[in-house]
């Protein structure tokens, strides 16, 4: 496969795969929906860390300090910055 320009941007694209992504992105598409609350997403994968993250209840991310759990190593970050 060549590599592709994409027209909205300078971004080079060099799978057709990313591509379609890139396109669906531009595009603001959103084919993929969670059953559970019907957000939306540009890719399957999206889909399956939202359910894992939001919906499953797992917060594998504790504090050290506090012992405060979290669903998102990001928001531990921003916590740890707080102590």
């Amino acid at each position: 496969e060549r590599p592709t320009l994409c027209r909205e941007g300078s971004r080079i694209i060099s799978w057709r795969s990313d591509l379609v992504v890139h396109v669906q992105f531009h595009a603001n598409e959103r084919p993929y929906r969670c059953l559970e609350c019907g957000k939306s997403f540009s890719q399957s994968s999206e889909v399956f860390i939202h359910c894992w993250l939001i919906h499953t209840g797992e917060r594998p991310y504790t504090c050290g300090e506090c012992g405060k759990s979290f669903n998102k190593n990001s928001n531990l970050i921003i916590r740890q910055c707080i102590h």
